[in-house]
């Protein structure tokens, strides 16, 4: 099977909402008036991005849905994408299954593929996702204020537990290690969530690398600091109840274990009852873990107030 043949037969659907779609050398799409354009990319590397033993059809979802958690973590709607796919090897089944999972969520979220590329190498999928968001109503990292209380939307860590579990150095029952596993290979962007928090919330950004790696890029765009209560993330792993999980590996998948695509935010502490309100819509718990400070600076603090030591980071490739 050849190039072209595979586009056609795995990837190419008639335009929707694009005016071309795939077949020109270039696809053409026009805004929604009054709307800024929201783009971003990101690259899934096999080996350091997902296992060789992954389903097919979660690494098409997962590929996906990494992309629209940056979109939601500026409050955009997702419009369309393009794929550039590098395959070792044409194999049918395996494309079967990844564009399905890929479709199904793209179509879930109404954003088509409008294009892109596929070349013979190592497996890696590489995703530009656009999306659309009124005029000047992005939410940017960079509005965080003193005395804004610091959220973050569903279940932190259990990714990060499930990929421990893969490397042999925690031993999970098993029907733990399948739930953890499931939040590591097919997140649910928060787009809904994200969409619903424009005008309320005053700074967000997507858990992708860490929650103190990633609530730090807020804090350094805003200029501020932030005060973190330990004890509110005690219940914000999703197989906490399932398996009496040691504190240390609690505290460390929580803060700084990644790949979760949840969303963490700020706002004005009068809008708490709206924020609850919005999550239960969207389906989506959200739990107050903070609240930002003008000093400069991330605390861990202890239920009674004492300062815990900051020992965690965040995912860095090239650290």
């Amino acid at each position: 099977m050849g190039e072209f043949e595979l586009i056609e037969r795995f990837f190419k659907r008639a335009a929707r909402h694009a005016d071309v779609g795939i077949g020109d050398d270039c696809a053409i799409w026009t805004p929604s008036p009054g709307h800024q354009l929201a783009i971003s990319a990101d690259m899934l590397v096999e080996g350091r991005h997902f296992l060789s033993t992954v389903n097919p059809r979660d690494l098409g979802h997962k590929a996906l849905a990494v992309n629209l958690s940056d979109l939601a973590a500026c409050g955009a709607s997702p419009r369309a994408f393009l794929l550039s796919l590098s395959l070792p090897r044409v194999d049918e089944h395996w494309l079967s299954g990844f564009s399905e999972g890929l479709f199904a969520l793209a179509d879930a979220q109404g954003c088509e593929l409008i294009g892109g590329d596929t070349t013979q190498g190592p497996l890696n999928v590489s995703i530009t996702v656009m999306g659309e968001v009124p005029a000047h109503q992005a939410i940017l990292r960079s509005g965080a204020q003193a005395g804004d209380v610091v959220y973050v939307s569903g279940h932190l860590g259990d990714a990060r537990l499930a990929l421990d579990a893969f490397r042999g150095t925690v031993n999970l029952p098993q029907f733990v290690f399948e739930l953890a596993r499931s939040r590591m290979e097919r997140p649910e962007p928060r787009t809904a969530l994200g969409v619903s928090l424009r005008g309320v919330a005053t700074a967000m950004a997507d858990v992708s690398d860490g929650l103190l790696g990633d609530l730090g890029h807020i804090l350094k765009a805003s200029r501020v600091g932030a005060d973190i209560h330990i004890d509110a993330i005690e219940n914000l792993m999703l197989t906490h109840d399932a398996w009496a999980c040691p504190q240390d590996l609690l505290q460390r998948c929580v803060l700084s274990g990644g790949d979760d695509y949840e969303l963490v935010f700020t706002c004005h502490p009068s809008n708490h009852q709206r924020i609850q309100a919005l999550g239960e819509a969207c389906g989506t718990a959200v739990t107050r873990i903070g609240r930002i400070t003008a000093n400069p600076r991330l605390l861990l603090l202890s239920q009674d107030g004492s300062v815990l030591p900051n020992t965690f980071s965040s995912f860095d490739h090239f650290a």
